[in-house]
């Protein structure tokens, strides 16, 4: 009863086709923006912040660009791993030769790098589609991750051949390096996903989003009504890889601190769709949903084993992961295609509606 949008009259179509036109979800967004950006930071231990927080974020992130490509285009990549190691270390070398400019702003600018990379290897996508765009992203992510190993340059010729995460401050505090503050780091990933899902939320509701959901739908249906199909399609491709550039950037300078190029194999692109899958195609809070899932799902059974004191291997719980994670794609495939953001929209529905039937 509390859900309706009784009494919330709309006096225009722009207000009516606002992202969030019941007042309810307004109070909401507002709230969980309030609770992740002031609360959190000061209740939350450094542990919940680094192990679970800032990853979750991160790889939402990352989500959220494949699901432009994926969800909204219909267009399958297997290379987002790939364009993830590209704004990284397209974000290390520019911090090399640039060591004065705020991290900020190179995390931010790799993205166009791995934008760059992406309409590259998305002008196939106009000849071919399906099964045969999956096939030739992944050779894009074969072709990045044999870039990654051999190409010692893009590591500044480092024997180990790993990424080495420099210490840089923002507003005097460090945010990069072994003394960088957890809440801190936790705050600028957050600052960046809230921004990046705002503007992917205006974009997929807007004539932009129109086009990709009509390419999606059905392209040739799209071409005849006027869209042009490789402009649409490298377009979602740019934005899908400017997200996930943007994406592993955050991961190695604000996660992980150093990074070896086996981070961005193809296990971490199958693990990108798999959260989509789960969460929702063509959904942003889906790709929120499944990222929180695939990654919080290990966490959780390893918490139960101490829980219990069972005497079960890591390795054990890494395997037993991936059969749960494999059982629930297939479970929704079968029952709920659409993912966990179509369970959300129906128990949003049915608060609508109550008490009576629907």
């Amino acid at each position: 009863m509390f859900y309706r949008e009784a009494g919330q009259f709309k006096t225009s179509y722009e207000v009516d086709a606002a992202v969030f036109p019941i007042r309810q979800d307004r109070i909401g967004i507002a709230l969980i923006l309030f609770i992740a950006f002031v609360v959190i930071p000061l209740t939350a231990t450094d542990f919940v912040i680094s192990v679970l927080l800032v990853p979750f974020l991160i790889l939402s992130l990352a989500a959220i660009g494949l699901n432009i490509l994926t969800g909204y285009t219909g267009l399958l990549s297997l290379g987002t791993a790939g364009f993830m190691g590209v704004g990284a270390f397209a974000c290390y070398k520019l911090t090399t030769y640039f060591p004065n400019v705020n991290i900020v702003i190179w995390i931010f600018v790799s993205g166009f790098f791995a934008s760059a990379v992406g309409v590259l290897f998305g002008l196939p996508s106009l000849r071919i589609k399906g099964f045969y765009l999956a096939v030739a992203t992944l050779a894009a992510q074969f072709f990045l991750d044999w870039a990654f190993i051999r190409v010692q340059w893009l590591t500044n010729y480092n024997t180990s051949g790993a990424i080495e995460v420099p210490t840089r401050t923002l507003f005097g505090m460090p945010l990069t390096g072994p003394n960088a503050a957890p809440e801190f780091r936790y705050l600028v990933v957050l600052s960046f996903v809230a921004a990046m899902t705002w503007f992917a939320s205006n974009l997929v509701h807007g004539r932009i989003g129109r086009m990709w959901m009509a390419v999606r739908d059905m392209d040739l249906a799209a071409e005849l009504i006027g869209i042009r199909l490789l402009p649409t399609k490298l377009l979602a491709f740019a934005i899908s890889s400017f997200y996930c550039g943007v994406a592993g950037a955050l991961m190695v300078f604000l996660w992980y601190g150093s990074a070896e190029p086996a981070v961005f194999n193809i296990d971490q692109s199958f693990t990108i769709l798999f959260m989509v899958i789960i969460g929702g195609l063509g959904s942003l809070i889906g790709s929120f949903f499944g990222a929180g899932l695939i990654y919080g799902l290990p966490i959780i059974m390893r918490f139960i084993v101490n829980l219990f004191g069972w005497q079960i291997t890591p390795a054990t719980v890494e395997h037993f992961t991936f059969m749960t994670v494999g059982g629930l794609i297939i479970l929704f495939l079968i029952i709920e295609p659409a993912g966990l953001a179509r369970l959300w929209q129906i128990a949003k529905q049915k608060l609508r509606v109550w008490p009576f039937p629907y």
